[in-house]
């Protein structure tokens, strides 16, 4: 989410946690009505996978209805509390690393790691408040389902010692600016 540190700035933290837990079922909504699962949430980031052989069909609509729908939930916050955010997101598909730490102080607590995760993490990262980037094997395992995204190639992520990978993002007109906050 950003404008997350504003908000907390601003805003009683009683008020700050009813805002995240709107934000939160948003996205676990979309998530799991499109098959996926919710696996963290960290502040303001949630992170989610999707297995299966339609996955990247469900990422990318479950990514597009959380878009919608947060766009109604900014408005509501702006209007009620004056407040500005948007959601950006990361999408890449890939092997991971999921299960349970026996050993950690949390059992219960399941852990998601790997080139995958990483890469979605900068993609999330590269991503403009209201807008989504996605990777070409995204792009390419979504068209190869025929799952139609109206994305625009942006500038390769440039990792050392890798080779370049193409990026593509759904971008909106109307992102709101959150650079010097």
């Amino acid at each position: 989410m950003r404008g997350f540190t504003g908000m907390s700035d601003m805003l009683d933290p009683a008020i700050v946690l009813g805002r995240v837990g709107e934000f939160v079922s948003l996205m676990a909504k979309a998530v799991e009505a499109h098959e996926g699962a919710v696996v963290n949430i960290l502040s303001d980031t949630v992170m989610a996978t999707f297995t299966g052989q339609d996955d990247a069909q469900h990422a990318v609509e479950a990514a597009q209805e959380i878009q919608a729908g947060f766009a109604t939930l900014a408005e509501a916050w702006q209007r009620d509390f004056g407040i500005r955010a948007a959601v950006s997101q990361g999408l890449h598909c890939g092997d991971a690393v999921i299960g349970f730490a026996k050993e950690s102080p949390t059992p219960e607590q399941l852990f998601v790691f790997g080139d995958c995760v990483s890469i979605a993490n900068r993609l999330l990262h590269r991503a403009r408040a209201g807008e989504f980037v996605l990777s070409e094997t995204l792009m390419d395992l979504a068209a190869e389902m025929g799952v139609t995204i109206d994305a625009e190639e942006l500038p390769a992520l440039e990792i050392p010692r890798r080779e370049p990978i193409k990026l593509f993002g759904v971008l909106v007109d109307t992102r709101l600016d959150f650079t010097h906050e």
